[in-house]
């Protein structure tokens, strides 16, 4: 019975990584994985999955506008696998549900819990309502303890407490804080 999957933790938790290895494993077994990312993350290039450790897949990108249930619905495939699906819209996630109960597919959504001010993203906030299993992969603050929180910081790694909801950017404008010190860090100045 296919399911609708949330993986989700901080920044350098290795969703990503995770989102890879299930890929494989799939193409392993002779079954059609079809990956997805968001349009606006081309760090790794356009329609790119990457991982910090090397590991790198084609995937289709998704916008604002796509209608993920057509197109998918429209190629055959074993699995969906959805990297930055804290960029979905609430009316995707619901898409991707829909994909798994009309069409049969299991999809496996990886993506951040909350943003730089540690507020949901819509499409997470949805995901974290409708799917059937939630899995948190865990990140570590450099305290020791589980990071749940992702800080922005400026070049000269001072707290952001400001801005746009999505800033593309990897370890030179995030960093990954248990709850503690990111409020610290939030809070101070």
């Amino acid at each position: 019975m296919a399911q609708l999957y949330f993986y989700y933790g901080a920044m350098n938790a290795g969703k990503s990584t995770t989102l890879l290895q299930a890929a494989f494993n799939y193409r392993e077994r002779g079954m059609r994985p079809m990956l997805w990312t968001a349009a606006l993350d081309d760090r790794a290039g356009e329609g790119r999955i990457a991982s910090r450790i090397g590991l790198e897949a084609d995937a289709h990108m998704f916008g604002p506008g796509t209608d993920l249930h057509a197109a998918i619905a429209a190629q055959p495939a074993d699995c969906i696998l959805v990297d930055e699906a804290q960029f979905l819209s609430a009316a995707q996630a619901d898409q991707l549900a829909d994909v798994v109960d009309g069409l049969g597919v299991p999809v496996l959504a990886y993506g951040l819990r909350t943003d730089f001010r540690g507020q949901l993203f819509p499409g997470s906030e949805r995901l974290l309502a409708i799917a059937d299993k939630l899995v948190e992969l865990k990140a570590v603050c450099g305290c020791g303890r589980k990071a749940t929180m992702n800080l922005r910081i400026d070049s000269a790694g001072i707290p952001v407490r400001a801005g746009a909801q999505t800033e593309i950017g990897g370890n030179d404008r995030y960093v990954a804080l248990c709850r503690r010190h990111f409020m610290e860090a939030f809070r101070a100045g």
